[in-house]
């Protein structure tokens, strides 16, 4: 699929949206961001994961622990009639009414929304990969997206993160 491709007839496509947050009221933020989601145009929330605590992780071989606090974490599907990059716009909007700020990689973070998957799309440009890089490589990403979506996730991928450290933290409300 190219980027201003749509999987149906109807130009709308499934996209699952990675949600994490360890600033602040982290739960509190995570289901406004819900909300807000559901609000973007042409875009619906079609199913929530629980909420997840895990620790912060930096990115690579290591997978040491940075400073900050622990994470909350969830995952939703939409339903979008946005084309991919605009709907990346549209998250990194949300992010920074929620206050985030970039600055170094892996920060403590106010909210952090990842587009995980677009449809089966394939996307690989400058601003935007899909399917998101490092998913596989994370368990506050795969075991809520097992969550909705048991399909898109393997056996295998979780036996691969079981080592990293999560915990259901309970549902969302609103």
């Amino acid at each position: 699929m190219q980027v201003g491709e749509h999987s149906d007839r109807s130009g709308r496509v499934t996209a699952y949206i990675a949600l994490g947050a360890n600033l602040g009221d982290a739960a509190s933020a995570i289901l406004q961001a819900m909300q807000a989601l559901d609000h973007l145009p042409l875009t619906r929330v079609t199913q929530r994961s629980g909420l997840y605590k895990t620790a912060p992780i930096i990115d690579g071989e290591s997978a040491s622990l940075s400073a900050g606090p622990d994470y909350i974490n969830a995952v939703v599907a939409l339903e979008t009639g946005l084309v991919a990059p605009v709907l990346l716009r549209q998250l990194q909007q949300l992010e920074q009414a929620a206050g985030r700020e970039r600055p170094y990689r892996n920060a403590p973070r106010t909210l952090d929304l990842d587009l995980l998957l677009y449809g089966s799309g394939r996307i690989e440009s400058h601003a935007l990969t899909v399917p998101h890089p490092r998913m596989a490589q994370r368990a506050f990403v795969l075991v809520p997206l097992a969550e909705i979506a048991p399909d898109l996730v393997s056996a295998a991928q979780l036996e691969a993160v079981v080592s990293q450290g999560i915990e259901r933290s309970g549902w969302l409300t609103g």
